[in-house]
């Protein structure tokens, strides 16, 4: 069976006898899992095409052998292994075989990355930032003008820096609203809103909030964490309602709005009822609260389980060297699966709960996922906290859900022309 196996992938993965290849193994022999994604995005954009082998090894990379990326790998302090073809020959035919649940993915090109986040906003509030400097992945940073300009339009891949979408500067004025960055917050706000001819900021929030559904319904990738995840769906469906107190727009919102909101207009939550008291640090029922601030010590979710062969994206998705990662908070921290809609697919959850923490869906011919939690390796940040220093936490399994989804698109086929 696997000679046949083998005589069938010289056809779909030619291998030349001699020729070698470069293993790039993302099990627990690997000492920086998450350089190993920037160096395998490194080898995409030089032309170097890769396979992504789903479940062999924790996710392993398989590229063309050079001396060019072995020296790569070694200045990166990514852990290689250099093979010859007959061994790749037999790689290929068991992750084919059909009783194994794997399979190779052809990564073809590079992604072209973006972050939406405001002018001054440091890469240390935010996770993926950290992951993708760390990692080396080259991105360029998009705001409000930028992504109504259409400027989204050329890239592949598209993260939201933790944006509150409602129109309310995350909730933060009872705790914070005399803190000089709150109020900053507010006047670039409101300065970007007048400067594109919105009479409010949450008028400006749902206009963007318009423009990224767009995107991903014309094939973007859309990525998001914390509390741009539950913000975005709250906008969506309180359009053209007034969910905003007075201190945060200077007139009252409408006492009815929860009876208003119109859930065909969200991406993946319904159901949920809105956190109207302007002091509360919450925007609606979608997030689960820790129950005395949240243990640590028993903070977990699952990566669930996919068929590599039939359901290879949610597969990439959740590739890593553990299938139990340890939970941490955020202003929203997770969804209660009650609000989830049935479309969207649970990626990862907490045993034993309602509580879902990363998941995924699609809208045309894009996609979106969204990750519950502020940093995977700072349970419980707060405002001003330090950075995570990331070469403490090379082999972060948090991390690694993160970039997963940033190399993601490289599997992606060419859209078709319109």
């Amino acid at each position: 069976m696997i000679k046949k196996i083998v005589i069938i992938l010289a056809f779909v993965f030619p291998i030349a006898v001699n020729a070698q290849k470069l293993l790039i193994p993302m099990d627990l022999s690997q000492t920086n899992h998450l350089k190993a994604y920037g160096l395998t995005y490194w080898a995409l954009a030089k032309g170097i095409e890769s396979d992504w082998l789903l479940n062999y090894r924790g996710g392993s990379f398989m590229l063309d052998y050079s001396n060019l990326v072995a020296a790569e790998c070694r200045i990166r302090g990514v852990s290689f292994e250099m093979i010859d073809g007959a061994r790749a020959a037999k790689i290929y035919a068991e992750v084919k075989g059909e009783d194994v649940n794997m399979d190779a993915v052809r990564l073809e090109k590079a992604p072209k990355v973006a972050v939406y986040a405001p002018p001054g906003a440091q890469p240390w509030d935010d996770a993926v930032r950290l992951a993708l400097e760390y990692a080396e992945i080259k991105y360029d940073i998009f705001w409000d003008e930028e992504v109504l300009a259409d400027k989204l339009k050329d890239y592949d891949w598209l993260h939201l820096h933790h944006e509150d979408f409602s129109g309310q500067y995350g909730k933060f004025w009872a705790s914070q609203g005399n803190q000089p960055w709150y109020i900053q917050q507010v006047a670039l706000n409101e300065s970007m809103a007048r400067k594109l001819g919105f009479a409010k900021v949450s008028q400006l929030k749902l206009a963007v909030a318009l423009k990224l559904r767009e995107y991903v319904a014309n094939g973007g990738f859309l990525f998001a964490m914390c509390s741009a995840t539950d913000s975005y769906d709250v906008a969506m469906a309180a359009m053209n309602i007034d969910i905003c107190a007075n201190v945060f727009d200077g007139d009252a919102a409408d006492p009815n709005a929860n009876s208003k909101l119109d859930f065909s207009q969200t991406l993946a939550f319904e159901n949920f009822k809105l956190k109207m008291n302007p002091a509360e640090y919450e925007f609606s029922t979608i997030d689960v609260v820790p129950v005395n601030g949240g243990n640590p010590d028993v903070d977990y979710f699952t990566l669930f389980d996919f068929s590599a062969k039939y359901d290879p994206v949610p597969t990439m998705l959740t590739q890593c060297h553990v299938n139990v990662v340890r939970g941490f908070l955020g202003q929203t921290t997770a969804f209660h699966k009650e609000f989830v809609k049935k479309s969207v697919t649970v990626l990862g959850e907490r045993d034993g709960t309602d509580e879902v923490k990363y998941i995924h869906g699609n809208l045309g011919r894009g996609t979106f996922t969204w990750y519950g939690g502020h940093d995977p390796e700072d349970y419980r940040h707060l405002v001003g906290d330090p950075p995570t220093d990331l070469k403490l936490h090379k082999r972060s399994p948090g991390y690694r859900l993160i970039l997963n989804n940033v190399l993601f698109p490289a599997a992606k086929k060419k859209k078709q022309k319109t």
